[in-house]
């Protein structure tokens, strides 16, 4: 802890008188005593900095404070005062006050950055005080200070440091006026300063080419790449694809490791201009840029390179180039693949740019993975839109062959993108058990948002694919459930994933071929959960049988033994003390009753009676191992059986057998209370009457 120079109160508050001399130790002292102490004396620090900072007159001692202090937090505290003043009261001062203030930044700027090991040390000071010159330049430019553009670019020619600040100036403003403006300026003031920019902006184009055709300055060209990246959105096309500086970005700086991530960043930019059908011009100049960067790329990074691997085992630099590479892909296929698809001679191309992104999709990491499953989830979709199956008969009777032309061209590479989906398939909000980090099997109690989100996205992105072809989705499904079964791939996250996606995937098959599949699944489910010992395993089994069943009410209407044998199932895991399997096995018997409620009070084939009655004939040993809330879910389930029972006199017995449980567990609680005293008779109906009460409701 810094040692702080003893004041007083009284002392401290000398700092708020403007008519005198400001004393900069003591300054110094208050600010250092703030940041580095506790007590009493910081307590009155803050208040005589609270007061000072927020007095009218405070922006006059900000020259003096900047110039003299000693302290790095003082002088943070200055450009405070002055970046609110030219927020709130920047009109409200006199023109030479305006003037004065601006010369005085801009000369500070310039004295701190023209010297390299200055604009090192002290980066974090520049660049506080380049955001205060932006927001000056956004109140006087272009009225008051026309030549600001050519000011900066002339500036920018006398040192090669002070060029790299000039470029950190110029992105900010480029950052304040096209990204930020919103909220900040009147939209008249914002579109003024846009106009005027891109006035301008052949004086900073010129720059930028300058420097990126000849400077040697690493930090120089790094910052010039960067700023020019914040550009490429807003600027002319012409500056773009009528100048060499797409071949210049692709051919000097992508194969260079310092600059390759900015340059895939420019390109990205690039590629995600968008361009109107009717809009063409430089739709050439587009395919150019693919073909070229696809061959650079080759080179660097081989197509028979493991992605995942090199993710895994890569520096951080290595690790955020496989995340621009899939940010360019996906926004240059997502915007102009249809440039490329037409031409037989690029469709090569194309695959293996597609290939790139299967491999990168395979990376271990849930933000390069979200970005890549953006770009497949527009591809299934825009391919299922284009050229949807009738629903009248079974796609599984369609041959490949009779696929549309564009869905061929991608008939491979979606194959890939089923087993990847499949593979990496997020958990459901249904599920309650997981596995820890620690290998542990328990049940969920936070609902992970950005997991269920996940998996909404997955959902739908294969309820797309499955569409695209029934046929492929189910022989790897199958292919996998077979390997958990003889063991060759088993294991929890196998099993997990993979049941996760056949659930997710409900209605997205002909009735027929859902049947077919279905029954294939629950069976090798239901031996798989016979075949495992150990708790854990059991668990994991039971969770996804419950997950699955769940998910296919259509079926389970159209089979009724099918859906009684899973019910009793379900009852076999109200049984089972695993965290979270009695919850899920309730969930799921709940989700049943709502979906399939008639068929619980109807007589079905070669039955006696309905299964409702069953369930109410065994209700207490179904219900003798449940906690008194999933005893309310199953109470709750059975309630929308009974009230799909149309016959008021069949309904009304039903209910009396429904209620028999907790009215005789009422009634006991009542005999109890005759032979007790009345306070003995309080406690028991307190501790009692709530079980009878959860399954009254």
């Amino acid at each position: 802890m810094a040692s702080v120079s003893p004041f007083s109160a009284e002392q401290a508050m000398r700092l708020l008188d403007f008519g005198n001399k400001m004393d900069m130790s003591l300054l110094d002292s208050v600010v250092s005593c703030f940041y580095n102490t506790m007590g009493p004396q910081q307590q009155v620090a803050q208040q005589v900095l609270t007061q000072f900072r927020e007095h009218p007159e405070a922006w006059t001692r900000v020259d003096s404070i900047l110039e003299l202090s000693q302290n790095q937090e003082a002088k943070y505290l200055a450009l405070q005062i002055l970046e609110n003043l030219i927020k709130t009261r920047w009109k409200a001062l006199p023109q030479d006050q305006r003037e004065g203030i601006r010369k005085y930044i801009v000369g500070l700027v310039i004295k701190l950055s023209s010297d390299q090991q200055t604009l090192q040390q002290q980066k974090v000071y520049i660049y506080k005080l380049n955001i205060i010159l932006v927001q000056i330049v956004k109140q006087e430019w272009p009225q008051n200070w026309t030549t600001f553009v050519s000011d900066i670019v002339g500036a920018s020619k006398t040192s090669e440091s002070l060029c790299t600040n000039n470029m950190a100036i110029l992105k900010l403003l480029s950052e304040e006026v096209f990204d930020f403006s919103s909220g900040q300026m009147t939209q008249v003031k914002a579109k003024h300063l846009k106009d005027t920019m891109c006035n301008d902006f052949s004086q900073i184009f010129q720059l930028c080419s300058y420097v990126l055709e000849n400077s040697q300055s690493i930090s120089l060209v790094g910052a010039t790449l960067d700023t020019l990246m914040r550009f490429l959105n807003w600027i002319p096309l012409g500056y773009i694809f009528e100048t060499k500086l797409v071949s210049s970005l692709i051919y000097k700086f992508l194969n260079v490791p310092a600059f390759r991530n900015v340059t895939l960043k420019c390109l990205t930019e690039v590629a995600g201009i968008q361009t109107s059908s009717t809009n063409t011009q430089y739709s050439e100049q587009f395919v150019v840029m693919f073909t070229l960067v696809m061959t650079q790329l080759k080179q660097m990074l081989p197509l028979a390179t493991n992605i995942r691997e090199a993710f895994k085992n890569g520096q951080d630099d290595e690790q955020n180039f496989i995340q621009n590479l899939a940010l360019f892909l996906c926004t240059f296929l997502k915007e102009h693949a249809v440039l490329i698809e037409p031409k037989p001679e690029l469709q090569n191309t194309l695959l293996e740019a597609l290939h790139y992104l299967v491999l990168i999709s395979e990376v271990d990491e849930k933000e390069i993975f979200k970005i890549c499953l953006e770009y497949w989830n527009s591809l299934a979709a825009d391919l299922y839109r284009e050229n949807p199956f009738s629903s009248s008969h079974s796609p599984m009777l369609l041959s490949q062959q009779n696929f549309p032309p564009r869905r061929q061209l991608y008939l491979t590479v979606l194959s890939k993108v089923r087993l990847v989906m499949i593979s990496r398939m997020a958990k459901p909000e249904e599920v309650l058990v997981i596995e820890t980090d620690q290998g542990e099997v328990v049940r969920e109690f936070m609902k992970d948002t950005d997991a269920i989100n996940m998996y909404k996205s997955m959902r739908e992105t294969l309820v797309y694919l499955t569409h695209l072809d029934y046929a492929d989705t189910e022989n790897i499904m199958t292919e996998k459930l077979y390997k958990q079964v003889d063991g060759t791939e088993w294991s929890w996250k196998n099993l997990n994933t993979l049941c996760w996606a056949i659930g997710s995937i409900s209605g997205a098959m002909h009735e027929d071929d859902e049947k077919r599949f279905l029954v294939t699944v629950i069976k090798e489910l239901l031996g798989l959960c016979e075949l495992k010992r150990g708790k854990d395993n059991k668990a994991i089994v039971a969770s996804n049988i419950m997950y699955i069943v769940g998910q296919y009410p259509r079926f389970l209407r159209a089979h009724w033994k099918f859906l009684k044998t899973v019910v009793n199932k379900l009852f076999e895991f109200m049984h089972e003390t695993h965290d979270g399997v009695q919850d899920m096995a309730c969930d799921t018997f709940i989700k049943i009753a709502q979906k399939c409620r008639r068929h619980f009070v109807q007589v079905q084939q070669l039955e006696v009676m309905p299964f409702i009655e069953e369930i109410l004939n065994h209700i207490r040993a179904i219900v003798c191992d449940l906690q008194p809330h999933q005893v309310h879910t199953f109470y709750e389930a059975v309630g929308y059986m009974i009230q799909a029972q149309m016959d008021s006199v069949v309904q009304e017995r039903l209910i009396e057998k429904y209620m028999s449980l907790p009215n005789d567990i009422w009634d006991s609680v009542i005999q109890r209370a005759t032979v007790v005293s009345h306070s003995s008779l309080v406690s028991c109906l307190v501790a009692e009457a709530s079980y009878s009460l959860h399954c009254k409701h």
